[in-house]
């Protein structure tokens, strides 16, 4: 399907005006089952609709080869039904095979959304794939470099390009952090700039780039990893600023590309112990989610987890406690738990014993849901 997501945007504010688009909504939602709804809260990677998989961790998963649906997979789809599907580098093969999988993942119980992480450089997966003829960079950190915003606008547009074409709806990008600390393993030059006014111009370009291309795009990884030394898909990881630091600094891209219109943020598994008062990862922290991202940003999109298998989690938490703590903090979607099924019933017995309301489930899965309208997954 070909469309510009601005268009789109603007359509659908003019339907929400008459409530077409809204009663559709509400009329999907009470239609619901609680399985269902808990569903929508979450998105997979492509192995977890295998229960017959076993891995422990995540370096063992490209053995397995999965890059169609099976029926396995798509039986546990049918009692399980999800809200969208990530696809990493081993899940893709060549340009037939992608279009194909794409296909099958749309055609499952639940509208899912397809994901990828295509940021350009060093974490691309169709980029990374020599059997893919598409443009290529060597990092978004040289984008940056050239200060000239117009070269970060036409890396998304490229790219948007070619995830429209095998079937995409996100990509989880650009990555907004700003690289501030030299010993920081995992941003590195994933990131555009040290500089928080650069990487500000060239986030909102990317942005606006994914949007008129028609992907979805998602700012990563709030409240910003560039200051920070740890890997948090290795452990804990900290950033010692105070707001005020972080306000003349982190905030600056975020805030930029929210106001270039970017429908989803991603959280970090990082704390802020001088601005939320403890040790609790910002996924999971209300402080962080709610009164700053909604709050002081003003954010009224979509917001999702980093992947909560990510050892900064799963070392201290439970997928089925993080899970309910993430919602409870302020999340709409919670990313690769590692039992979806687990995480799905973590959801409906919160609700079931009060912890969680359905109320609130229902808050995100309009904002989801709105999304899914706009990419017409649903009608």
């Amino acid at each position: 399907m070909s469309f510009r997501l601005p268009m789109l945007a603007a359509a659908l504010s003019g339907i929400v005006s008459c409530q077409s688009a809204d009663e559709i909504i509400s009329e999907k939602i009470a239609g619901m089952s609680l399985r269902e709804k808990a569903g929508q809260l979450i998105i997979i990677r492509a192995e977890c609709l295998s229960p017959s998989i076993k891995w422990e961790e995540t370096t063992e998963l490209p053995q397995y080869q999965v890059r169609r649906l099976s029926e396995e997979m798509s039986e546990t789809a049918r009692e399980y039904p999800v809200g969208g599907v990530l696809l990493y580098g081993h899940n893709i093969d060549t340009p037939e095979q992608l279009k194909a999988f794409s296909k099958e993942i749309h055609s499952l119980p639940g509208a899912p959304f397809l994901c990828i992480d295509e940021e350009g450089g060093r974490v691309s997966r169709i980029g990374g794939n020599p059997n893919f003829d598409v443009p290529r960079y060597k990092s978004i950190a040289e984008i940056g470099s050239s200060g000239k915003a117009e070269k970060a606008k036409e890396c998304a547009e490229n790219i948007a390009t070619y995830l429209r074409e095998y079937g995409f709806d996100i990509d989880f990008a650009p990555v907004a952090d700003v690289n501030t600390n030299p010993e920081n393993i995992v941003i590195g030059n994933r990131a555009f700039s040290d500089s928080p006014k650069v990487a500000a111009k060239m986030v909102s370009a990317y942005v606006e780039g994914m949007n008129s291309k028609g992907i979805v795009s998602c700012l990563k990884h709030f409240p910003g990893h560039g200051d920070t030394k740890t890997d948090t898909h290795e452990g804990y990881a900290v950033s010692y600023k105070d707001w005020k630091e972080l306000s003349e600094c982190e905030m600056i891209p975020f805030r930029a590309g929210i106001k270039a219109g970017v429908p989803l943020v991603m959280t970090a598994h990082i704390s802020l112990p001088k601005v939320t008062h403890s040790d609790k990862p910002a996924t999971l922290s209300s402080v962080v989610l709610k009164d700053i991202l909604r709050g002081k940003l003003g954010f009224k999109g979509i917001i999702i987890t980093d992947a909560i298998e990510m050892g900064a989690i799963k070392q201290h938490y439970s997928t089925r406690n993080a899970t309910v703590m993430a919602i409870l903090a302020g999340a709409d979607i919670v990313l690769c738990p590692r039992d979806y099924r687990e995480a799905v019933d973590a959801i409906t017995d919160a609700v079931n014993d009060g912890t969680l309301s359905e109320e609130r489930l229902d808050e995100s899965l309009r904002r989801i849901l709105k999304l899914k309208y706009v990419r017409g997954l649903i009608r």
